[in-house]
């Protein structure tokens, strides 16, 4: 007699891959947005951190000179950290099926779309965002997305499991 299938499966999500793809791909998103745009188009790095800090310290944080505070840059490197890993848990969902090519074309995709709701969405909420508006931070998006869906799909431990209608829990 033929060894019973198992019926079809689904790829689970590999949650610790993606935590750590997030951590890898904000690192990288704020050394580009801290030290490499400020020597390509000017400025102060610290404004970058501020600007992560205000939506929770409020935008009074903003005001001049952006020079280095502590807590202002524990709150923006905190907030910084958790979007990071939020955003890469979200991208995760979305590739874990395919492999490192699509997972790096598609996170190029998802920081497209992530600069778009900072820029364009999230600014009704903290208008601030709208000095983002850049080429520049277009560019470290797009990183930050390549780099999270390449991490991810490099550390990913394939898992399967029965898919909910091979366990009866679907419909028939």
């Amino acid at each position: 007699m033929p060894p019973t299938s198992p019926g079809p499966l689904r790829q689970l999500v590999d949650w610790s891959a993606a935590f750590w793809a997030g951590v890898a791909a904000g690192v990288i998103f704020l050394g580009l947005n801290v030290y490499a745009a400020p020597a390509v188009i000017g400025g102060n790095g610290w404004s970058f951190i501020r600007l992560l800090a205000a939506p929770v310290m409020g935008d009074g944080v903003l005001a001049p000179p952006a020079s280095f505070d502590a807590a202002i840059a524990l709150v923006g490197l905190g907030v910084h950290l958790v979007l990071s890993v939020a955003f890469a848990l979200l991208l995760a969902i979305v590739i874990h099926r395919w492999g490192l090519l699509v997972g790096m074309l598609g996170g190029a995709l998802f920081g497209v779309a992530l600069y778009g709701i900072v820029v364009y969405t999230a600014s009704l909420l903290f208008p601030w965002l709208l000095t983002l508006q850049s080429p520049l931070l277009l560019a470290t998006h797009v990183i930050f997305g390549i780099v999270a869906g390449g991490v991810y799909e490099t550390l990913e431990v394939e898992e399967f499991a029965p898919s909910p209608a091979a366990a009866g829990g679907g419909n028939t």
